[in-house]
């Protein structure tokens, strides 16, 4: 097969019911666009049947490949795979659930025509969302384009285009904690963005409750910016020159009304508590930073590949060990030396 002008990267995990339309979509989008295409469909250690339906699309149609890892490693790093895998002059980035609708696709391809490197989708409106949801994602943006070193683009979310030689960037850049919108902005080259409406999702349920999006801003800020641990000096500052103000202040009312105004341990007990919980908040902050730095120490592969179908087993695996690079994947090699295993054999 030769090489596709366009690679088309979708996590999937737990997708059964949104799967097949998402597939006649972007085979619809594409055949119309006109470019050579392929899909990489990443299965994320789904537990549905979404790893039989990927498959299914696979064998009835060459452009469709599937990675399915050994369990479940997140979003960003079956992102972080399909990119991997990509074999593509641009990559697309863009999730199953039709919430972002491939009938985007041909604008951020006609940019990328245009000479930008990266392509990246501007929600200007997000329809079938709470308003909690909403409010905190806008906070969210705002927030983090204050803080942050890199100008991430504001209300972006992964779907976007790259060119290869972007993707190549992020094939090297290998920490375990990925806020890949942040990392695509931080490469740099030259970027733009196309608006569109995100839609409600059709079917199934979100995969970003809230304790993932709490863990998810966290990847970004930390990734990002050292803001968190310089508030700390600015606070240390602030609270030191209170101390002093309210140690002079208290001196003073009693100098002038008697012992018995503060007198007792209340006032004392309440600063203590005060400040007990400031000091414990940051060294949850610190200790943030500091489990970042194990996570890359182990040097751990970012995920675990159980199969693969629909790649061209005649690349011999030298090639794609150096084009997947040391420590990214296992099991790779082996497997494409081996013959292909049982279809219904799919990773839990």
């Amino acid at each position: 097969m030769t090489r596709p002008t366009i690679s088309i990267v979708a996590p999937v995990y737990n997708e059964e019911e949104i799967l097949p339309k998402f597939y006649e979509r972007v085979q619809s989008v594409m055949n119309a666009e006109g470019s050579d295409w392929e899909l990489i469909l990443v299965n994320d250690g789904s537990r549905d049947r979404s790893p039989e339906i990927m498959m299914t699309i696979a064998e009835g149609d060459p452009h469709v490949k599937v990675v399915s890892f050994a369990r479940n490693f997140g979003h960003q790093v079956a992102v972080t795979a399909g990119i991997d895998h990509a074999q593509g002059q641009a990559v697309v980035l863009i999730d199953a659930d039709l919430q972002d609708p491939p009938e985007v696709i041909p604008e951020l391809i006609a940019k990328w025509r245009e000479g930008y490197d990266v392509v990246y989708a501007v929600r200007k409106q997000r329809e079938g969302e709470s308003w909690f949801k909403l409010t905190t994602a806008k906070l969210f943006y705002r927030t983090l384009y204050r803080i942050t070193d890199v100008a991430i683009p504001l209300d972006t979310g992964d779907f976007r285009l790259m060119d290869e030689k972007v993707a190549q960037v992020l094939r090297d850049m290998r920490e375990h904690n990925r806020f890949i919108r942040g990392m695509t902005s931080w490469v740099g080259f030259k970027q733009t963005g196309v608006d569109y409406v995100r839609h409600a999702r059709e079917a199934g349920v979100t995969k970003y409750p809230f304790r993932k999006m709490v863990n998810f801003a966290l990847d970004a800020v930390t990734s990002f910016s050292y803001f968190p641990l310089q508030i700390m000096v600015y606070l240390a500052g602030f609270l030191g020159v209170m101390a002093i103000v309210v140690a002079i202040v208290i001196a003073t009312l009693r100098l002038t009304l008697g012992e018995e105004f503060f007198g007792g341990q209340a006032t004392t007990i309440v600063l203590l508590m005060l400040l007990s919980s400031f000091q414990l908040f940051f060294l949850f902050i610190i200790g943030q930073y500091v489990a970042r730095i194990y996570d890359e120490t182990r040097n751990r592969p970012l995920y675990v590949v159980a199969r693969r179908s629909g790649f061209d087993e005649e690349v011999p695996a030298a090639d794609t060990s150096a084009r997947l690079g040391t420590g990214r994947a296992i099991g790779i090699k082996e497997q494409m030396s081996q013959p292909e295993p049982d279809t219904q054999q799919v990773a839990d």
